[in-house]
């Protein structure tokens, strides 16, 4: 009697999350690190921490059999790029697959703006990332700090803390970005768009 062996490939569906920001304390909590203080909520929801790796902090949370890699750069906003092609092609993830999370000053205090492909608006992460993938081509989750500042004090703004108004509003919108990134994986970018831009 023939005994054979038969082998099972699991392929788990991966997705990364890039959320930009830069590192260490004299930047924690400020507008321009938006796109970690949402994958911080993402990540502490899940009860998942993030590991120190090249290029960035990494994180991984399983959603109804995809992984999302989450992924904070640990090399600046301006160079934001290497880390996301890094663990693109590390992790083997196609570039639909991939959502970068980031700050807009082009939008109201904590309005979300999903879209599918587009220009860097003037974003130096952005710049940075079209500049490596060598596309504008891939999603992008904006995540509103508005534009109340004074002629010349916009960098100001961006490096700044949130005021204590925003604060309080804060969990709710970082609630809602979370609930769009989840959609974005489970019902793909087309239905989230739908149901998110309008609010």
């Amino acid at each position: 009697m023939k005994y054979f062996i038969i082998q099972y490939s699991i392929f788990i569906v991966k997705y990364l999350i890039a959320g930009l920001g830069n590192i260490g304390p004299e930047y924690t909590g400020t507008r321009h690190n938006a796109g970690f203080i949402i994958l911080d909520d993402l990540a502490g929801n899940a009860r998942i921490t993030f590991e120190s790796k090249r290029y960035g902090d990494i994180a991984r949370l399983g959603l109804k059999g995809r992984m999302l890699i989450l992924l904070k750069p640990s090399t600046y906003v301006n160079l934001s790029g290497r880390a996301v092609h890094y663990w693109l092609k590390k992790e083997k993830i196609p570039l639909e697959n991939l959502l970068v999370v980031l700050d807009d000053i082009a939008l109201p205090f904590g309005t979300l703006r999903l879209r599918s492909r587009g220009g860097d608006g003037g974003h130096n992460g952005l710049i940075h990332i079209n500049q490596i993938l060598g596309t504008q081509n891939y999603a992008r989750l904006r995540f509103g700090i508005g534009s109340e500042f004074s002629q010349g004090a916009q960098v100001n703004h961006v490096l700044g803390t949130f005021t204590a108004e925003e604060k309080e509003q804060l969990p709710e919108q970082l609630k809602m970005a979370g609930d769009v990134i989840r959609n974005f994986i489970l019902l793909g970018i087309g239905r989230t768009m739908n149901l998110y831009n309008r609010q």
